[in-house]
C-alpha cells in the first residue's frame, strides 16, 4: 500500500474544533473516492464518511452528522476533515483511505488502495 499521512490531530477541549487534511506524496487522489475512519482502542473500526472523487456526493456516518465536514481539493492532492463542536467520544486515532473506486458505495471507503498511519485526536471534557 502507498500510504496516505493524515495530521492536523491534537488535544482539545470538548466544544472545541480541529481540522485533519490527508495527504499523499506519490500517488494521486483525483480519480479516488476518499474517506475517513476512526478506531478507539478496544473497539472496531469506525467508518466516518466518504466523498466521491469529483466532491459531487459526500456521505457520514450519523455519529458525526452535522458537526463533521469532509472536503478535499484535488489540485492539492488533499482531504480534509472538519471537526467541531468535538466530544469526549470523537476521541481516537483518525486514518484517511482512498478507494480503488471513484464512487462511494456507502458513508466509508469500502476497496481500501491506500490508507495512511493515523493521526491522534484527544477531546477532555
Amino acid at each position: 500500500q502507498v500510504p496516505l499521512v493524515e495530521s492536523g490531530g491534537g488535544e482539545v477541549q470538548a466544544g472545541q474544533s480541529l481540522t485533519l487534511s490527508c495527504t499523499a506524496s506519490t500517488v494521486t487522489l483525483r480519480d479516488h473516492a476518499l474517506g475517513w475512519f476512526r478506531q478507539v482502542p478496544g473497539k472496531e473500526r469506525e467508518g466516518l464518511s466518504c466523498i466521491t472523487h469529483n466532491s459531487a456526493y459526500v456521505h457520514y456516518a450519523e455519529s458525526i452528522k452535522g458537526r463533521f465536514t469532509v472536503s478535499r481539493d484535488n489540485a492539492k492532492n488533499t482531504l480534509y476533515l472538519q471537526m467541531n463542536s468535538l466530544q469526549p467520544g470523537d476521541s481516537g486515532i483518525y486514518y484517511c483511505a482512498a478507494d480503488r473506486d471513484p464512487f462511494c458505495g456507502t458513508w466509508y471507503p469500502t476497496r481500501i488502495a491506500y490508507t495512511g498511519q493515523g493521526t491522534q485526536v484527544t477531546v477532555s471534557p
